[in-house]
């Protein structure tokens, strides 16, 4: 919640999550709050739809950091997080040159809704619009055996979200590991059965979301975390007085995360 006139502060045992839309047309997207690296990144995406998806996700990335560091978007400075040269993500990424302590965030965006999650300890997010049953049969074998077996036995018609909420899942513990999928999706059991067979030092689950799509969040250390969950309409997100704009939204969901454990949701 907020602390000062400028910027925010998420306590211990916090998480804020913000749901963010894509732009109406691309003349929304101020390209000059981006650093090169970025520019470049867009640029890389072939699909249109996908190179402004990806630019809107990061303007609105800086403009969310800036509600917590005081520092303009445009001059916000980011580093870490990289790609190999297949496309996948690896290293942490962080804010540089913020006074005392940066605040931890991570960004993910699928098919027109970008998440963006900001803790005080180490942090992951991933979203993923629902997969098919073709690409849901089609990843079981990369999965964790214990994962595999969890997953087969459930009726066909079941695989696709469980196969959805558990690769969010995993993605955003190796997001906050910071190895992203250089790390084999086979290591880390992150089903739904065995919950004391996850990753000790870490809690992970899924955040409620809209039908079309699935979350998860991963955060260091152990105990359950709050959740306070804000969407940002294009409106806000994206007019000039945006950062101010932003700072004075209101939770529209408060939930909980509980230690190796489901979400549990909250209303007020």
């Amino acid at each position: 919640m907020p602390r000062t006139v400028n910027t925010f502060v998420v306590g211990q045992g916090e998480l804020d999550v913000w749901l963010l839309p894509p732009p109406d047309t691309p003349r929304d997207i101020p390209m000059s709050e981006l650093d090169a690296y970025e520019r470049g990144r867009a640029d890389a995406y072939r699909r249109s739809d996908d190179r402004r998806m990806y630019a809107a996700a990061h303007v609105g990335l800086r403009r969310i950091l800036a509600v917590y560091t005081g520092i303009a978007p445009s001059r916000i400075v980011l580093a870490g997080e990289r790609y190999d040269g297949e496309g996948r993500r690896y290293g942490r990424p962080k804010v540089l040159g913020v006074p005392g302590i940066a605040p931890e965030f991570s960004l993910s965006h699928s098919h027109g809704l970008a998440v963006v999650v900001v803790a005080e300890v180490r942090v992951g997010a991933d979203v993923q619009r629902l997969p098919s049953a073709e690409t849901t049969e089609a990843c079981l074998p990369a999965l964790h055996p214990a994962e595999q077996a969890e997953l087969g036995g459930l009726p066909e018609l079941e695989r696709p979200v469980a196969f959805g909420r558990l690769w969010t899942r995993k993605e955003a513990y190796l997001k906050g590991l910071g190895t992203g999928l250089t790390r084999g999706a086979d290591l880390d059991y992150l089903g739904e059965a065995g919950l004391a067979e996850r990753p000790a030092g870490w809690v992970v689950g899924n955040v409620p979301l809209c039908h079309s799509h699935v979350a998860a969040v991963a955060l260091s250390g152990s105990g359950d975390r709050r959740i306070a969950m804000r969407a940002v309409p294009p409106e806000c997100l994206y007019a000039p007085d945006a950062v101010e704009r932003i700072g004075a939204l209101e939770p529209v969901l408060r939930t909980v995360v509980r230690d190796r454990g489901r979400p549990e949701p909250r209303v007020g």
